[in-house]
């Protein structure tokens, strides 16, 4: 899939996630972004895990678990829309999934595992779209979107995410 999502695709803040994403085939380009975070991930040092750059941030360990977390949400809304359900799609409360989560507990080892897995069976759903998938239109998160906005915003929210592990956390 190369094109990219033209504006009426899309709303709200999730363009700030689609900004980000380069030119060229995104399958190729989210699959190139699992060699390079899956390595990110698994070269972290568990001492650096409780990190936190200011208070009230997530730990390092934290943000890295997000990313998958988000990568689901995102993945299911896209399966609903490509198979026609047009039933809206509610948003998601991220402080409480991180509150609920155990990724503090985890290893990196897990962790980048966990992103992997994740990352693996997006790319398997992204593989089966027809051409009318990648177009169709529904609803999530108050905001009309369409498939391809959402991987988009799948890339942009890991390269968001990734752009602040290395700034502020290591």
């Amino acid at each position: 899939m190369d094109v990219r999502p033209s504006q009426d695709e899309y709303g709200g803040h999730f363009g700030n996630y689609i900004r980000l994403v380069p030119e060229g085939n995104l399958i190729d380009i989210l699959a190139a972004q699992e060699s390079q975070t899956f390595s990110l991930i698994s070269s972290l040092d568990e001492s650096q895990g409780d990190h936190r750059y200011a208070e009230g941030k997530w730990s390092l360990k934290e943000v890295i678990g997000h990313i998958p977390d988000t990568e689901r949400v995102m993945s299911y809304r896209l399966l609903r829309i490509s198979r026609g359900d047009e039933t809206p799609l509610p948003g998601f409360d991220q402080d409480l999934f991180i509150q609920n989560a155990p990724f503090g507990g985890w290893s990196f080892s897990q962790l980048a595992e966990e992103y992997r897995a994740v990352r693996q069976a997006t790319l398997s759903l992204l593989r089966g779209l027809t051409e009318d998938a990648w177009n169709r239109r529904g609803t999530a998160s108050n905001v009309g979107m369409t498939v391809r906005a959402l991987a988009n915003v799948i890339a942009g929210h890991e390269l968001h995410h990734v752009g602040i592990i290395r700034d502020k956390y290591l």
